[in-house]
């Protein structure tokens, strides 16, 4: 499916004109379901080409980027290949469970990447301050003042300076930052809060 058009699914899903119509597409979807769940590839393919327009409209709608929505029907087709075994038609149609997944997706995007401005607004003070030392831009500072912070910059435990580089100049959120280092995310949120208190004690005086 990468690099498939989300809109192709508009072209060959026909809109039911009955509610028997409907009735025998929601039943065809939720069969494409089970089979998904047994691990057959040209039943996703299938559903893809059945719903992927209706998803990427959604997503588009939540997120306003043609570019992220595409990513996340993307991701919506993954999560439905690894728990198509959890659809429960009781509960709902295909379609429906396939929105659902595509709207959290889109709300755990919204979330990481404010909880990244909040980090970044939360000490970014410190955080340029450090780079523009480690550049020599800093002005007004002696060179044994310029010593000092950068003594205490690169003087950070390792765990400490890696997991503030990536948030700070990778511009990763601490889930992203857990994934890379294999690190359990409380654990990194701890390297860069002690990381930064720090810095902000040796860098106070020349900010």
């Amino acid at each position: 499916m990468a690099g498939a058009d989300p809109a192709a699914g508009r072209r060959e899903c026909r809109p039911p004109t009955t509610m028997s119509d409907r009735h025998a597409i929601e039943e065809s979807q939720a069969q494409l379901l089970r089979r998904i769940a047994a691990r057959d590839k040209s039943a996703l393919s299938d559903l893809y080409d059945q719903t992927s327009a209706v998803l990427y409209s959604t997503a588009l709608r939540v997120l306003g980027s043609a570019h992220d929505a595409e990513e996340m029907v993307q991701e919506t087709f993954v999560q439905i290949w690894e728990r198509a075994g959890l659809f429960d038609p009781k509960l709902g149609t295909a379609l429906s469970w396939a929105l659902r997944i595509t709207r959290n997706r889109c709300i755990d995007w919204i979330r990481a990447h404010r909880r990244r401005a909040r980090m970044i607004e939360d000490v970014g003070v410190e955080a340029k301050a450090a780079v523009a030392v480690e550049m020599d831009a800093k002005p007004g500072l002696s060179e044994e003042e310029l010593g000092n912070v950068r003594s205490a910059v690169r003087g950070l435990p390792a765990d400490q300076r890696q997991a503030i580089e990536l948030a700070f100049l990778g511009g990763l959120t601490h889930q992203e930052i857990a994934e890379q280092l294999h690190e359990p995310l409380g654990t990194v949120k701890a390297h860069i809060r002690r990381g930064m208190l720090k810095l902000r004690d040796v860098l106070q005086p020349y900010l």
